[in-house]
């Protein structure tokens, strides 16, 4: 059922935002396909689902026409990847795009626009009225967050153009992105489509799709980069953003750093860890697996070579080769923004021509620099800086006849971009930041196609780029070093053509085989992939506003409730109650570990029937636990993982019986103090059974590193000796071979059934993985040595929502104590009185 929670948040918007429109809902499919003709004798196979691509654009140009009922004509727009992606999809697929319509068009909203939209291009349009997307778009994406995401932060806007948090801003991006939620709540058949969201500025939407459609597949895709855990953590809604990517089940990015610096912030916002399988990268994130995926965008590699050979482009090559002739050229082709680094560009162009005197006259640099994406003072302080660079420089070094750096402004036709890639023997990428540029790729194949290409290049790429990591022959440099540009410069001018064809065909290679079509296959392959449990499972939404998140789970797995277990405690007279002690009965974030007054009253209450044994299973020491539980007589106690054992207070305790020489540990903690001395936050517990070290209060990911190592350093110091080195949750324990929670418990259950009194009812709850060995001995008998009667009921039952061996849950340590409590004050069924009803038939006789 869709939850309606998030949108009180959302009316928090700034009175003065334009509401949103409610147009008449459009009557679309949803599921979009062509109808084929029945075949009696061989049925044709079912269709493949829809995929939904959604962009902050749609991938359509438009413009003025008189004769349009609509005012404009519209057109394809072939190069926005969210229309080239399409190559990559099945052929027979639906696809629908959405996404807010052109900036010419936007006053041209209607229902029937929509409609001829959807007919003619398969796109459904977003309106959003001019102000809210102002706010949206000019405001908090591209003045607040895209500034962020490249690693600047707003210290000083009046100077860089960057915003400080907004909290008005931030709700107009959430309102543009619940309309794109509204638009896809119309079309959507949540349980057939793909959903392919695109880039930072829809970046709330998967919480708002999850919100309404719990089973929608959904990728997500972003084309910027993630900047460290550092510079995303200043964020005041950092949690609203990342929950909200969590909310996919397949998130990508180019590089393995971005994806590095998600997975960083995941560990140190939410506490969550992430594993590698079979080369895919999974967060579990409440019973769901979310997939992280790296994958650089291609280019098409069809269109491109459509126009390197189209007769126009020959044409500018040989304009562009006859105006430069006898001349170095090297090219590059910016948009107009912060981190494209153009001045630093020309500033090395300069200083090429500084300390090499021989070139002047020579090398020029073409700069194409593109229309900027966003307005500001930002873009026009680039503006002037690239001019008033490029003018210095000329008016130094040039003469009549030639131009050392030529800045072309405005619009470029691809074919006159083709003409200068094809013509140039360099390209120069100069950015301090940026997600992926496609720039490189672009040069290398209009260098390679058509008859007359060199099939040879050079490219200096900044380090910082998206795409450097994939082109493993380019010249890398630092943009901030002038003088490592310069000398790049050189090197690629100075470069023989051997090496420089050695060096194109490794990226030709790379390039031509790693299209966007392959990216596009690739991706929507792995989207199938991760949404292929959703319907085996069953989701709960909880959470309210952007904290909204699903539940999956198993569909056995479902809450303990008191009116559930108490017949069954009711009917029953041998009952074995386990309860693990952290995280089970006590928080885990309390300071204090000693035992609620509340959590000995309700344990003594199951103790004093005398149809219970109730037992503490914890890995902590069995002094502290001594101390800690002393007021309960009758509690049993197993203590250090099950080492040690006793029933009562009384009692005596009882090891494990197994025959261990603890010589090991004076090979352990040597190794366990170099690691705690390494690591800040870090310290050794002493048990008498096993050594562990702790690492929750160190950094996490460092905590993480070294917890890995020690365990390798561990696994070899005491290869020989006979004890077990684990990793639990934000620790590393070594401990005799044989103890364990599952252990303990079997032996329990072995005394109990050796009496004669088996138990036909088995209560155990935990938390963590050790918890795991004690629900697989009572709910899998055939891994157990000990078999419980048939007829026994048993309860097994994890805190918190994910996977587990146990079947039942409960959603914290409150939870836990209000059902034990409910348990406790429940009588037991007694047998009616049959010697009073015998009398009573006397009396009658």
């Amino acid at each position: 059922m869709p939850s309606l929670s998030c949108h009180n948040l959302l009316d928090l918007a700034a009175a003065d935002e334009v509401p949103l429109p409610s147009p008449t809902p459009l009557r679309l499919p949803r599921v979009m396909s062509v109808a084929s003709p029945a075949s009696p004798t061989s049925p044709s196979p079912p269709a493949p689902p829809r995929r939904v691509i959604v962009s902050h654009r749609l991938p359509l140009c438009a413009a003025p026409d008189p004769a349009s009922p609509f005012g404009f004509s519209f057109s394809v727009d072939a190069d926005t990847v969210a229309y080239q992606l399409r190559s990559g999809l099945p052929a027979n697929a639906p696809v629908l795009h959405i996404g807010t319509l052109p900036p010419a068009a936007t006053e041209a909203a209607s229902d029937e626009l929509s409609n001829y939209l959807v007919t003619n291009f398969s796109c459904l349009p977003v309106y959003l009225p001019s102000n809210l997307h102002r706010r949206f778009y000019h405001g908090f994406c591209k003045h607040y967050l895209w500034p962020l995401l490249h690693y600047l932060l707003p210290l000083t806007p009046s100077s860089l153009g960057g915003l400080p948090f907004d909290r008005t801003l931030y709700h107009s991006f959430l309102s543009a992105n619940r309309a794109f939620a509204d638009r896809l709540t119309e079309v959507l058949s949540p349980d057939e489509d793909l959903v392919w969201i695109h880039d930072y500025h829809l970046l709330a939407l998967p919480t708002f799709l999850r919100k309404r459609f719990p089973r929608a597949k959904v990728g997500f895709f972003l084309h910027s980069p993630f900047p460290s855990s550092e510079i995303f953590r200043t964020i005041p809604v950092r949690e609203d953003l990342v929950r909200a990517l969590l909310n996919a089940d397949l998130v990508g990015f180019h590089t393995f750093d971005y994806a590095r610096h998600f997975l960083s912030a995941c560990s140190r916002l939410l506490g969550l860890d992430y594993q590698s399988k079979r080369g895919y990268i999974g967060i579990e994130y409440y019973g769901r697996t979310v997939t992280v995926k790296i994958l650089p965008v291609g280019i098409d590699m069809g269109q491109l070579r459509s126009v390197v050979s189209a007769p126009e482009t020959g044409e500018v090559v040989r304009r562009v080769a006859d105006a430069y002739k006898g001349r170095r050229l090297m090219v590059g082709v910016d948009d107009v923004d912060l981190f494209k680094g153009i001045g630093l560009k020309f500033l090395a162009m300069e200083q090429l021509l500084v300390e090499h005197p021989e070139l002047r006259g020579r090398a020029v640099l073409v700069q194409i620099a593109n229309p900027a994406r966003s307005e500001g003072r930002d873009v026009q302080g680039v503006q002037d800086e690239a001019r008033a660079i490029s003018a210095r420089v000329n008016a130094r070094f040039g003469s009549p006849g030639y131009t050392p750096v030529v800045l072309i402004d405005g619009p470029v036709t691809a074919h006159e971009k083709a003409a200068y890639y094809a013509a140039a023997e360099c390209c120069v990428l100069n950015a301090v930041r940026d997600g992926l540029n496609r720039i490189p790729y672009i040069y290398t194949v209009c260098r390679q196609e058509g008859d007359d290409a060199p099939k040879r290049s050079v490219i200096v790429l900044s380090e910082f780029v998206g795409c450097s990591p994939s082109l493993s022959g380019a010249i890398r440099v630092n943009p901030w070093s002038v003088e490592s540009v310069a000398e790049a410069m050189n090197a690629a001018l100075r470069m023989s053509e051997a090496e420089q064809r050695l060096r194109h065909e490794k990226h030709y290679k790379y390039v031509s085989t790693h299209d966007v079509a392959y990216w596009a296959r690739s991706f929507d392959q792995d989207l199938q992939r991760a949404c292929k449990d959703h319907f085996s499972r069953r989701h709960w939404g909880i959470g309210f506003g952007m904290s909204f998140k699903v539940v999956a789970l198993g569909p056995n797995f479902r809450r303990l409730s008191v009116e559930h277990i108490v017949p069954s405690y009711r009917r029953t007279d041998n009952r074995l109650i386990l309860l693990d002690y952290d995280g089970t009965v006590m928080p885990e974030n309390s300071i204090d570990k000693t035992p609620s007054s509340e959590v000995i009253s309700v344990l003594n209450r199951f103790c004093e029937d005398p149809k219970n044994r109730v037992f503490i299973v914890s890995g902590r020491g069995k002094d502290e636990l001594s101390k800690w539980f002393a007021p309960c007589e009758k509690l049993g106690i197993a203590a250090e993982h099950g080492y040690f054992t006793r029933w009562s207070k009384d009692a005596p305790w009882e090891t494990s019986g197994l025959a261990v020489d603890f010589v090991w540990k004076k090979a352990a903690e040597p190794v366990m103090q170099l690691y705690t001395e390494a690591t800040d936050g870090s310290y050794i517990e002493q048990k008498e059974s096993a050594i562990v070290w702790h690492h929750h209060e160190a950094d996490p990911d460092f905590g993480s590193c070294q917890a890995k190592e020690l365990l390798d350093h561990l696994e070899n110091v005491l290869a020989n000796e006979p004890v077990v080195v684990k990793r639990g949750q934000h620790i590393v324990e070594v401990k005799p071979q044989g103890i364990s929670k599952g252990v303990v418990v079997e032996s329990l259950l072995s005394s109990m059934v050796k009496t004669g009194k088996p138990p036909d009812f088995v209560l155990c709850i935990g938390d963590d993985r050790s918890d795991e060995d004690m629900f697989e001995s009572i709910v899998c008998p055939s891994n157990s040595s000990v078999k419980l009667p048939a007829t026994s009921e048993v309860f097994a039952c994890t805190v918190g929502k994910k996977p587990s061996m146990a079947k039942y849950y409960l959603d914290d340590t409150v939870d836990v104590i209000k059902m034990l409590q409910g348990l406790a004050n429940a009588p037991s069924q007694r047998p009616r009185p049959a010697v009073q009803l015998r009398v009573s038939f006397e009396g009658l006789l």
